[in-house]
């Protein structure tokens, strides 16, 4: 296991999910009076579903797909969704 990999991946994520609306919807839940246990349990194994699948994915792009050209194409994405947020109205 390469823990270079595994500390940067962990702090990425953490990062990128801390007060995002999967958080608030997790937060919303517990706050409803039900079950903490049972909505930790759900949140959890969703996202570590929605990695494992992420994981899977990028496994397979790889395949066709030059690294180099998936960071690229990523980094775009990331530029026109900021773009996208820093214009909308709302």
């Amino acid at each position: 296991m390469n823990l270079r990999v595994l500390t940067s991946t962990f702090g990425l994520v953490f990062l990128a999910e801390l007060g995002d609306k999967t958080q608030l919807a997790t937060l919303s839940l517990a706050a409803s009076g039900q079950s903490r246990i049972s909505v930790f349990l759900g949140a959890a194994s969703a996202l570590v579903l929605t990695s494992a699948l992420g994981v899977v994915g990028g496994e397979l792009i790889a395949r066709w797909v030059p690294p180099l050209w998936i960071h690229r194409v990523a980094g775009v994405a990331f530029l026109v969704m900021g773009g996208l947020l820093l214009l909308s109205r709302e």
